[in-house]
């Protein structure tokens, strides 16, 4: 599967397309035109300066241009798109695979590689060497497996040393398409997996749907919606209520405290609601029953075009909007205070303490490196951060355009590879390689 393991997915994960991937339908049409044309001159017998041009071999490199590094992922797919669809249609129009022709070394998934911005320097993720009409078709959705799952692991992986290592919610379903949820899941835990052995940390893997754990045998989590408190009339507290009722222990039980924008007074009102429950069952003796009703955490995850209740506005309002510093700020102070409030007995307090202490700030909404370095170097007191749409991020500016590149840059001549880049590229090595069994 990854580096972490060294093992690699199977091929039936991918569920690949083969009928339609070797007839070059995911191919930029250029890429088919070749194969076409070396296959006619192949029959025809045509040589060139001596060489079998049709038959031509050569020695192609894939590379990220991510600069300073990119953490890889997409090889698996890569390599079963090899395996499934390197070959030729004979006279009687089926298809004849050649991969064990193939020679393939390859990174596994989860490797860092570097680029510095020289394409004569860098560090292949995969080569290829073999007869180029049997595999030139396939470079287009090569490049795109690689690219994309590499950005999505090198994106989270940025998130991540911004959040210094801090659980990272990983919530861009709803911002591509659902066919790309496994894909982008697996590349999410590259980049977890590849911070957690840089830093030596120990953050956690949280999805939110099942299938984007599909690949690595994860399962999806959450609790609420700002939609299932509608259903409840607006009331939070017994939206909650019900759910902790309802649903096993095992669910975290984390709730959005926006909705009727008031972060600080709804989340007093579901703490002390939960408590109450809580401490009834503590003293019937319930106490597998209680702890459903334990609160994992809240959530703010106000509109950046509004401003909370509990914040009064100093200058600009516009860095008042949204879950800003402030807003954390005060709302952890009112969590840990709020049960001096409560009138209990004296042998509660404690109790009461721990469980008010003890219930985590999940900061989501707007989040990316810039805004959560900020937090981190104020000391802003969030536990975990939800980050949706920006971990989707292709863009040069921000520093997470993940282009991966294919140059041919050997050919065989008479037996022996010979270098043949064009002007400005050249083979490269990289220790990360493997070699690929057949």
């Amino acid at each position: 599967m990854t580096v972490f393991n060294g093992e690699r997915l199977p091929v039936e994960i991918f569920q690949l397309d083969k009928a339609r991937m070797v007839a070059g339908w995911y191919s930029d049409v250029y890429f088919r035109n070749i194969s076409i044309i070396l296959e006619k001159l192949s029959k025809q017998g045509y040589s060139y300066q001596g060489q079998d041009i049709g038959n031509i071999e050569v020695e192609m490199q894939f590379f990220t241009r991510r600069q300073p590094c990119a953490i890889v992922g997409g090889i698996d797919e890569a390599l079963a798109i090899l395996k499934e669809c390197t070959g030729y249609f004979d006279e009687e129009g089926n298809f004849v695979n050649t991969y064990q022709n193939l020679e393939v070394e390859a990174c596994y998934d989860g490797e860092k590689v570097h680029y510095h911005g020289d394409p004569e320097n860098v560090e292949p993720v995969l080569k290829i060497r073999g007869r180029y009409r049997d595999f030139s078709m396939l470079e287009t959705p090569i490049l795109g497996s690689l690219t994309e799952a590499s950005r999505i692991a090198s994106n989270v992986y940025q998130i991540l040393e911004a959040a210094r290592g801090k659980d990272i919610l990983f919530f861009p379903a709803r911002f591509a398409h659902y066919k790309l949820q496994a894909l982008h899941g697996y590349a999410y835990t590259l980049g977890v997996s590849a911070y957690n052995r840089d830093y030596g940390a120990s953050s956690h893997r949280y999805v939110s749907t099942d299938e984007q754990g599909s690949w690595w045998g994860g399962r999806g989590g959450g609790t609420i919606s700002h939609s299932y408190i509608a259903a409840f009339m607006g009331d939070t507290p017994e939206a909650v209520l019900q759910f902790c009722r309802m649903m096993p222990r095992s669910v975290n039980r984390i709730v959005l405290v926006d909705f009727n924008n008031d972060c600080l007074g709804t989340s007093l009102v579901v703490l002390k609601t939960m408590f109450d429950k809580y401490y009834e069952l503590i003293q019937q003796d319930k106490r597998d029953e209680a702890r459903k009703y334990k609160l994992f955490g809240v959530r703010p995850d106000t509109s950046s075009s509004l401003r909370d209740e509990s914040i009064e506005p100093l200058g600009d309002d516009k860095l008042d909007n949204g879950v800003n510093a402030r807003l954390i700020f005060k709302l952890r102070k009112a969590l840990d205070a709020a049960y001096q409030d409560w009138e209990l007995p004296e042998e509660v307090q404690e109790l009461a303490r721990d469980f008010c202490r003890e219930v985590k700030i999940i900061a989501t909404g707007g989040f990316d490196p810039q805004k959560i370095k900020g937090f981190e170097r104020s000391q802003v007191p969030v536990d975990i951060y939800g980050v949706g749409s920006w971990l989707l991020s292709n863009s040069s500016q921000e520093g997470t355009n993940n282009d991966f590149t294919a140059d041919v840059v050997r050919v065989k001549e008479n037996g022996e590879w010979i270098d043949m880049a064009k002007v400005g590229r050249k083979a490269c090595n990289n220790n990360k390689l493997n070699m690929v069994k057949n």
